[in-house]
């Protein structure tokens, strides 16, 4: 893997990956946002500061976890990388995968970071999205027209009034309505009941309402005291390291030391540029240091097992490279 892959790797479980002699990849968290129509989740901003430059062992002590080799051997993996970070920043802009641009204006080093990545683990598989435009309707009063009566319809509509009043009246002597006491009970106890049970509802959800604010109230106390506590993990996970090698247990019986030569170089770039081009053919490629010439060497592979470098040895040497050779450094 490449340098930016292993800082990619930590960012999602750390705020702050410090690369020793470089500067430091921080990312702040921040929340979601609403513009117009486009709806954003949380994410983390991932800035870089090149004034942080002194190792923490937090990135020298990963890469040599996954990769099972020694600290010493991974903190000079980072160090030659560096340099040509260095070096290919004094004339071009670096181009790191996952993380963004960097580039130097008026001696003063500046970064673009990559937008589309998002290594905030709560928030995965939120993504932005659009809205449609909501059409709303304006409702249109309509006025009526109010029917004008001729004056001298009026007495006619008077006198209409007073044959409906005299049918009316005959009516209810015909068919008297009659409401006796204990119908009158019976309804008086029903509306009685009626606005019992009402009252009874409404202090119901009022008092279910309370204990529902109340759930929430707690709720949101007890996450607040959580994100306090797991802030604080972050915090001392990131910043204060104890040892150097807090998660890292080497076993001398496994120590890879059968290592398949590639080439030697005099230059540190030349030999950085061939462990890409072997990385890239899916080798565990690295580089193993120097030799008594002062030549950096650059390995294929290495084993712990003899056997099993001999077996890739001679894969090597019938398929790419002839001229590969077998180093044993203890």
């Amino acid at each position: 893997m490449t340098l930016e892959t292993y800082i990619t790797d930590l960012l999602y479980r750390y705020d702050c990956v410090i690369v020793p002699n470089f500067g430091a990849f921080i990312a702040n968290r921040k929340s979601a946002t609403i513009n117009v129509n486009t709806f954003s989740p949380p994410y983390k901003q991932v800035t870089f500061n090149s004034l942080i430059q002194n190792n923490d062992g937090l990135l020298i002590n990963y890469i040599a976890q996954v990769d099972k080799t020694p600290y010493e051997m991974a903190l000079n993996y980072v160090n030659f990388k560096v340099q040509e970070w260095l070096d290919q920043l004094l004339n071009d802009e670096i181009n790191l995968k996952g993380l963004g641009s960097l580039f130097l204006i008026n001696d003063k080093v500046q970064f673009e970071p990559e937008k589309n990545i998002n290594y905030l683990t709560t928030a995965f598989g939120l993504s932005q999205f659009i809205s449609d435009d909501i059409q709303r309707t304006k409702s249109i009063l309509v006025k009526s027209k109010k029917e004008v009566i001729p004056l001298k319809s009026i007495p006619v509509l008077e006198n209409k009034r007073v044959v409906y009043k005299e049918q009316v009246e005959s009516l209810e002597e015909k068919t008297p309505i009659y409401l006796t006491l204990e119908k009158r009970k019976k309804t008086v106890s029903f509306i009685k009941y009626a606005a019992i049970f009402v009252l009874s509802a409404s202090v119901l959800g009022m008092a279910n309402k309370i204990h529902q604010n109340t759930l929430e109230k707690q709720q949101i106390a007890i996450l607040k005291e959580s994100q306090k506590v797991r802030e604080a993990k972050i915090q001392k996970a990131t910043f204060i390291i104890d040892t150097p090698l807090p998660t890292i247990i080497l076993n001398t019986n496994k120590i890879k030391k059968y290592h398949i030569i590639a080439g030697a170089f005099r230059s540190k770039i030349n030999a950085d540029k061939k462990v890409d081009q072997l990385l890239n053919q899916d080798f565990n490629a690295k580089v193993i240091g120097k030799n008594k010439w002062n030549l950096t060497q650059v390995a294929f592979s290495s084993f712990a097992s003899l056997e099993n470098a001999n077996v890739e040895l001679a894969k090597i040497k019938k398929t790419i490279a002839s001229d590969a050779w077998l180093l044993v450094k203890e």
